[in-house]
């Protein structure tokens, strides 16, 4: 048996502190004031909740993040009438919740300042864990920015499952009318080829091109590239006219111009006019002195009925794109003979 003298953890050989060691032995690195700068550069609000008040004291961070006013305490129905409606009960539930959790826990919710929206995520450690004096304690952190990213990636991938649908419809649809005028097997192959390779072209003046620079294109010649592909050939060719004043767009704008006539055609394909080897698309455009109007109009396709409901993702995209991108509007008249689509966008919006 060793000694006390012979036993390494009485006689432990002193450390050796080279330059590179980040402490000293004058005092601790992590200091009240420095844990209160490395806080406050992290964006940390902390609170903490008496589990048997349900009271919550903050620090002033907090108190700011929540938008309500400094105070010794704040009750958890106080902070409840911030929180979004829709995020009320389950967070109430949760936080009832948490001295049932092992370990950290985590939630994230919505707060309203005003008509301001907050994302805000709630961090703590549940089953009482260092619970002191009956208190727990935790953070809130802002966290608006990556919900936001995380919804528009949402919208993305959306809008990119829509247009993939639309695009596999499209080639079903452009097959269809091709065999309808193609007089062989071979010239068949070709048509659709050069139908295809047209709505890739089109397809790209659809995707979003954020930082790009160059010159506004025509709005006639924009009408071409984009609706060439559905038009038919031979018998059926000339079914789509466009009569439009010469007038430059913009690219912010062509883009989301291809977009919304993009969808129209497409719907029209699916279930108006283009679906029918009878059917006619005129396009016609009215400036006025603040607004553009453009008229799509279909003849001579199956009848037509006002759609029930809402409306798909289609019809949302449409609206959101007329609306917020173009500051116009959009509206249809489900005409018997044909559908009719007035598109009311800003002159300045569409220099953009």
């Amino acid at each position: 048996m060793e000694t006390p003298a012979q036993g390494s953890s009485a006689t432990a050989p002193p450390v050796a502190q080279g330059p590179e060691e980040p402490f000293e032995k004058s005092g601790p690195l992590w200091d009240a004031d420095h844990l209160r700068l490395a806080i406050a550069a992290a964006g940390v609000a902390l609170w903490s909740w008496n589990v048997d008040t349900n009271r919550f004291s903050m620090d002033e961070r907090a108190f700011e993040l929540w938008g309500v006013p400094l105070s010794e305490y704040v009750s958890f129905d106080d902070l409840s009438s911030h929180i979004h409606p829709a995020d009320r009960d389950r967070v109430k539930a949760a936080f009832a919740a948490t001295r049932a959790i092992v370990g950290p826990y985590e939630i994230d919710f919505r707060i309203m300042i005003s008509d301001q929206v907050r994302w805000i995520s709630a961090r703590g450690q549940g089953s009482d864990a260092d619970i002191a004096g009956r208190i727990m304690h935790g953070i809130f952190l802002d966290v608006t920015g990556r919900k936001q990213a995380e919804e528009g990636h949402e919208l993305l991938a959306g809008e990119m499952s829509h247009r993939v649908k639309n695009l596999l419809a499209i080639a079903t649809g452009l097959t269809m009318i091709t065999s309808r005028s193609a007089k062989s097997t071979v010239d068949m192959a070709k048509e659709l080829t050069n139908r295809l390779t047209a709505l890739g072209r089109a397809h790209d003046l659809v995707r979003p091109l954020p930082g790009q620079e160059g010159k506004a294109a025509l709005f006639g010649d924009l009408l071409t590239v984009l609706l060439a592909p559905y038009d038919d050939e031979a018998a059926f060719s000339g079914r789509i006219r466009v009569a439009v004043p010469r007038m430059g767009v913009g690219e912010q704008a062509a883009t989301t111009l291809a977009l919304v006539l993009h969808e129209l055609a497409t719907n029209s394909l699916k279930y108006g006019a283009l679906s029918s080897s009878t059917g006619t698309l005129d396009i016609s455009c009215t400036p006025h002195d603040t607004d553009v109007v453009v008229v799509w109009t279909e003849r001579g396709g199956p009848p037509v009925a006002v759609p029930a409901g809402e409306g798909g993702y289609g019809s949302k995209l449409l609206n959101r794109s007329m609306t917020v991108q173009l500051g116009g509007s959009i509206t249809c008249d489900w005409n018997a003979e044909g559908v009719i689509i007035s598109l009311r966008m800003t002159k300045d919006r569409l220099v953009r």
